[in-house]
């Protein structure tokens, strides 16, 4: 017998044991372990397309009203009462990262927070409710210090958004595109817009984020100078827009998760996604093993992550021919579309954890299906 159908025959049978022998997987906390943890597109409108965005904009000549990301020494703070659902992101008011919120929850209150880790904290010390941050983008890829946040912190994965992006060219009212001598923005949206900007042979300026580029334009006046920005962001500090979808590739996508304090119910009348995290041991098959796991049971995975550990990045191997070898030794992130709530997710998971050092449910929740 082939080694492959030795193994596929032992794994067939793993449903009718795991489940009795193992623990239940019917929540979060049962899987819970000790250890914490993107041509110009064609599309780019100038002239009456940005006069309609433009029409009845007034600059902000205030800009102090506006209200200050929070950082670490702000979290002390008392939270204020309100019906609206608070949403904390990083960045300033009109940051992609507010357009996701807002597109998740229309009429929530959003808390602009100066860096990921404080959106954290604002849910964790009740200044929030759910947080807002993007985990990988259709042409940047991974980010990958919201991946380790993660795993830092102890917010569950309620919810996701795919947020198409529409980068644009903005300036103060009056200012024309043959006048400009420089374009600021957050640097990976200046790269993503390559194509466009090299056209108008401008200088780049990198800022910590779109929206808080838009600000500095408008609070200096700065007249030889635009920003690559949101539709928001202009309509926020009273900015024109100069053309819109300049970016490289015209369907860049970003996908936000939302984070909670507690998990929400999983369901199995809509698609639901699950988010994990684990640890293998060394071995020769082990990673093949483990996926395995998810192939058996008809589970589609939509996304592998792996991380060097921080706390132990090496794994020391002993090989007879060769002496003792180190190898990073990785965490792996998988979604895959299924719901807690099914037997095959739990059954799986309960596989799984005969090969796993470590096990966690991030996070099981409904999937966004629009764009």
């Amino acid at each position: 017998m082939e080694h492959g159908e030795e193994l596929t025959n032992s794994f067939a049978n793993k449903d009718k044991k795991s489940v009795s022998s193992g623990p239940a997987f019917h929540s979060q906390q049962h899987l819970q372990s000790n250890e914490s943890h993107r041509s110009v597109s064609s599309s780019v409108q100038v002239g009456k397309a940005s006069a309609t965005h433009n029409q009845g904009r007034k600059f902000h000549k205030d800009l102090t009203s506006l209200p200050k990301p929070l950082t670490v020494a702000d979290l002390s703070a008392t939270p204020d009462d309100s019906s609206k659902v608070r949403i904390s992101f990083k960045g300033t008011l009109g940051s992609y990262n507010e357009d996701a919120a807002l597109k998740a929850y229309p009429k929530c209150k959003t808390v602009p927070c100066d860096e990921f880790e404080d959106a954290f904290k604002a849910v964790e010390l009740w200044l929030a409710e759910k947080a807002v941050l993007p985990i990988e983008n259709s042409s940047g890829g991974s980010i990958h210090r919201n991946y380790d946040l993660l795993l830092r912190h102890r917010l569950h994965i309620v919810g996701e958004v795919q947020l198409p992006v529409n980068f644009c060219l903005l300036a103060l009212p009056g200012v024309r595109i043959e006048q400009l001598k420089r374009v600021l923005s957050h640097p990976q949206a200046l790269a993503l817009s390559d194509i466009f900007l090299s056209k108008l042979g401008v200088a780049r300026e990198n800022v910590d984020d779109t929206a808080s580029a838009a600000q500095y334009v408008a609070s200096n006046g700065l007249r030889d100078a635009a920003v690559v920005a949101s539709i928001r962001a202009a309509q926020v500090y009273g900015l024109n827009v100069l053309a819109e979808k300049i970016q490289d590739d015209p369907d860049n996508i970003t996908r936000f998760l939302v984070l909670a304090r507690d998990p929400i119910i999983s369901r199995t009348d809509k698609p639901f996604k699950t988010s994990i995290v684990f640890t293998l041991e060394e071995g020769p098959g082990i990673l093949f093993k483990a996926l395995a796991v998810f192939a058996l049971r008809d589970i589609n995975l939509t996304k592998i992550e792996s991380r060097p550990q921080r706390k132990r990045p090496l794994r020391v191997v002993d090989d007879s021919n060769t002496g003792a070898a180190k190898y990073f030794d990785y965490l792996f992130y998988i979604d895959f579309e299924a719901s807690m709530a099914e037997p095959r997710a739990q059954n799986a998971l309960g596989h799984l954890q005969e090969f796993a050092t470590f096990l966690r449910v991030l996070g099981c929740y409904p999937m966004d299906t629009t764009l």
